[in-house]
């Protein structure tokens, strides 16, 4: 199983062999009794009267490994947690919607967010939680009791207090049904307060010296950040253009290429800084981080011009190829923040080491710019963290700042050639439909920018897997492992994978990825849409029923489904001419106004699309042969204008209205469509230039 080095094989396996799950198999072996979430298991619940203990986690979870090790591998924890309960293991990354509920459930109870390991305690009646934490240690410390004392106290107390149980169980559904009430307007945000809001409140909580958003620990939010670049752009032709927005944007970046947060050697960034600097990370490396932090690279890079951008959104696609991508196309999840049992082994440095395999000419040099010539930062080794500039050093020792660069470029390759020896991370080898969207559309972001047509070919690869291996008849599916696709698809599913197709179009027109847009804005109308209120559940609605429907709004580590939905169905409505589509968006953006209204910059997912609704988006169609319209597409795609979309459509493509009325012939023709109004045709590269310079 990957993803788990020191996992005991001679326990006999309990039901969760059967798993597709790298979660669920880490504790295949474990003496727990452990079922996956099943109508079985929360039948046995029932018929027993025990409680339900609840524990969700995810394979790159380091706290998740130390709980495993601390009380699930050893017997007499197992003992007790097999005579008092039911216990049921899941997957967060499989079941996240069992994972939003329970969330929610426990920060009602708690009164503080959760995270994971999540464990909770649930009534088998109507798997209301009673009781719940995260992480708790094998012995009583930092004020709490051992898990062993805690899982006796919680079954004494479900037996002696089921009235004051039940109560309590009640006023959790209350809570969940006020949480329901949508506080919805009769339309949209009618002008763009709510997006200067947002700005202001991220400024106000912007951190001036090291970037990024509040103190440690410090994760990047992409959302915010692509936020503050589309106000920039916003802004940028007015007579003050937000360039405060603009530095924000560009100092997080550099901070966090610079850190330790992102992998120096092997390129690629981990979920989190524990620390303001962005030097030592929580060393697991998430797929949903990285897609939209290398859109946002290749994007800054087109904004600045600035190498370092380019090379990091470069490196972080060479990471994804190299190590994340299945041969069959799809995208692993995630590397383990573990090797060997011990977090970080595999990305930190002994300086001898790196001295020797670098040679005396080349260390001093390495050394100051990432920190070897400094006291060790990470449990007596180095975890690399650019400490100092390049072009300082450079000066420093009277070199030119290219050859430097190169000099550096040689040793972090010395380094990866010598790192791929080491026992490696284990990856979460499950392919995952929402975060392979986000993977897809960076690729192709990322594409288009650099010019790199491997990145591309990688996009394309990932998003045929999808297509043609978790959709089907009409729906998706929202995991593959072993040859299998599992689980009904979620909201993110389904908006993320919609962005990522309209983004692909963009780069490479195919007929049956428009087919594939169009089914999956269908599949949200039909099984996702509230048609009462408006906006999008998280679950379909032919999907099991929990004790809550959840219908997020704000971002979380990913965008906000229902912004994405909302901004994907306005481009696609307007692309094909599909009214359907364009009225959920605009219901969707009415049913959040009043969560936007509440606290703008942390729905910045929908403040995209509530951008986009007061200033609809700019569709370029350009008609022709291949070959020739290839430097039009290029010249209308050149910039960082996010409010413009651009699709190159050979000529003999059966389209539908009001796309097959935009026709071309033997030279190239353009047509410029804002919202749904379009120019005549344009037939010179000069006049199309001239046209989109006025809008740009």
């Amino acid at each position: 199983v990957t993803g788990y080095n020191t996992m005991n094989t001679q326990q006999e396996p309990n039901r969760l062999i059967e798993s597709t799950s790298p979660y669920l198999q880490q504790h295949a072996h474990n003496p727990v009794d452990w079922w996956p979430w099943c109508e079985e298991a929360l039948e046995l619940a029932r018929k027993t009267d025990r409680p339900i203990l609840l524990s969700i986690g995810y394979s790159a979870c380091h706290w998740c490994h130390v709980m495993a090790h601390e009380s699930f591998e050893n017997p007499a924890t197992a003992d007790v947690m097999n005579r008092l309960f039911v216990n049921i293991k899941v997957d967060r990354e499989e079941r996240p919607d069992l994972d939003k509920v329970y969330q929610m459930a426990h920060q009602m109870l708690v009164q503080r967010p959760g995270g994971w390991p999540l464990t909770m305690f649930l009534d088998p009646g109507d798997l209301t939680p009673f009781f719940g934490g995260t992480y708790f240690p094998d012995r009583p410390r930092h004020g709490m009791p051992s898990f062993t004392d805690l899982l006796q106290r919680v079954a004494n107390y479900f037996r002696e207090n089921r009235d004051e149980v039940g109560r309590q169980a009640e006023a959790v559904q209350q809570v969940f049904k006020r949480i329901g009430e949508v506080d919805a307007a009769d339309s949209p945000p009618s002008d763009s307060t709510a997006l200067d809001r947002a700005r202001d409140a991220l400024a106000d909580n912007f951190d001036e010296q090291y970037g990024g958003f509040g103190r440690a620990p410090k994760f990047p939010h992409p959302t915010s950040i692509d936020r503050l670049l589309r106000h920039w752009r916003g802004t940028a032709k007015t007579e003050n253009p937000d360039l405060q927005a603009l530095y924000m944007v560009t100092l997080t970046l550099q901070r966090l290429a610079l850190g330790g947060l992102y992998d120096q050697v092997g390129g690629g960034f981990c979920r989190y800084s524990v620390d303001d600097y962005w030097m030592i990370p929580h060393f697991e490396k998430m797929l949903y981080d990285n897609g939209p932090l290398m859109a946002l690279y290749a994007q800054a890079w087109a904004v600045t011009d600035d190498p370092l951008f380019a090379r990091i959104a470069s490196q972080t696609g060479d990471w994804v190829i190299r190590e994340m991508q299945a041969p069959d196309g799809g995208y692993y999840s995630a590397l383990d923040a573990d090797s060997e049992g011990v977090e970080g082994r595999f990305y930190v440095w002994e300086r001898d080491q790196v001295r020797q395999l670098l040679g005396d000419e080349a260390f001093p040099s390495f050394a100051a710019v990432y920190g070897l010539d400094r006291p060790a930062n990470f449990e007596g080794k180095w975890h690399l963290h650019t400490f100092r500039s390049p072009d300082d050093v450079a000066k420093e020792l009277d070199v030119p700042a290219d050859d430097l660069e190169a000099r550096l470029a040689a040793a972090r390759g010395q380094l990866l050639s010598a790192r791929e020896s080491r026992v490696r991370p284990g990856r979460d080898d499950k392919i995952l439909t929402a975060w392979n969207a986000l993977m897809i559309r960076g690729m192709a972001v990322a594409a288009g920018h650099l010019q790199r047509k491997d990145f591309l070919d990688s996009a394309v690869h990932a998003a045929e897997f999808v297509r043609t291996r978790l959709w089907a008849e009409g729906r998706l599916k929202a995991s593959w492992k072993d040859g299998r696709a599992r689980f009904s698809a979620y909201l993110d599913d389904y908006a993320f994978m919609l962005d990522a197709i309209i983004e692909l179009l963009q780069h490479e027109w195919r007929q049956e990825w428009l087919t594939f847009a169009t089914g999956l804005a269908d599949g949200l109308l039909e099984h996702f849409e509230d048609r009462t209120r408006g906006g999008f559940y998280f679950t379909a609605d032919d999907s099991e029923s929990l004790i809550h429907r959840p219908r997020p709004l704000a971002d979380e580590a990913l965008p906000s489904g229902n912004g994405v939905a909302a901004q994907s169905l306005a481009r696609l409505g307007y692309l094909v001419g599909d009214t359907r589509y364009l009225t959920a968006a605009e219901r969707a953006l009415a049913a959040a106004a009043g969560a936007i209204e509440q606290m703008p910059h942390a729905h910045c997912a929908l403040l995209n699309a509530l951008e986009e609704y007061l200033q609809p988006p700019e569709i370029v169609i350009i008609r022709g042969v291949p070959e020739e319209t290839a430097e039009w597409h290029r010249a209308a795609s050149l910039l960082y204008t996010p409010g413009r979309l651009v699709y190159a459509i050979p000529a003999g493509q059966p389209l539908p209205e009001p796309l097959a009325a935009k026709t071309g012939g033997d030279s190239p023709v353009a047509y410029v469509c804002r919202g749904t109004v379009c120019s005549s045709p344009v037939t010179s590269l000069s006049d199309l230039a001239s046209e989109l310079r006025a809008s740009s």
